[in-house]
């Protein structure tokens, strides 16, 4: 069964950074578009960068540009996404997903999910 394993979350002060890490077992991350989706309380689930397969394509959401960068590492089947200048309003639970899709704006998009991790920033 394919399993995607986040870690790297945290409780920390505003304008610090966090690197998040999703690992892929029983995948061949290489073949999908992976994303980085978060979710708030009470709100919907948004992307917040993606990355092609072959890692030529990134997008990001408009509220983490020149903040957050997405990168992969195909071999170790690895994701990343560094979060740099943190604010309050980043506080969610971080999901990587996996998308055969290229590009891969919307959760529906998506096939694969891991459990998520928490980011938690304070002011």
């Amino acid at each position: 069964q394919v399993q995607l394993v986040e870690s790297g979350g945290g409780l920390v002060q505003a304008g610090v950074s966090l690197r998040l890490s999703c690992v892929g077992s029983r995948i061949t991350f290489s073949r999908y578009t992976v994303g980085w989706f978060r979710q708030a309380p009470g709100k919907e689930r948004e992307i917040v960068a993606a990355i092609t397969s072959d890692g030529g394509r990134l997008y990001y959401a408009d509220s983490v540009k020149g903040r957050f960068t997405i990168s992969r590492d195909n071999p170790k089947n690895t994701v990343y996404l560094q979060m740099n200048s943190l604010n309050p309003e980043d506080t969610a639970v971080y999901y990587c997903a996996a998308s055969w899709a290229t590009p891969a704006m919307g959760v529906s998009e998506y096939n694969y999910w891991g459990q998520g991790t928490q980011v938690t920033v304070s002011s």
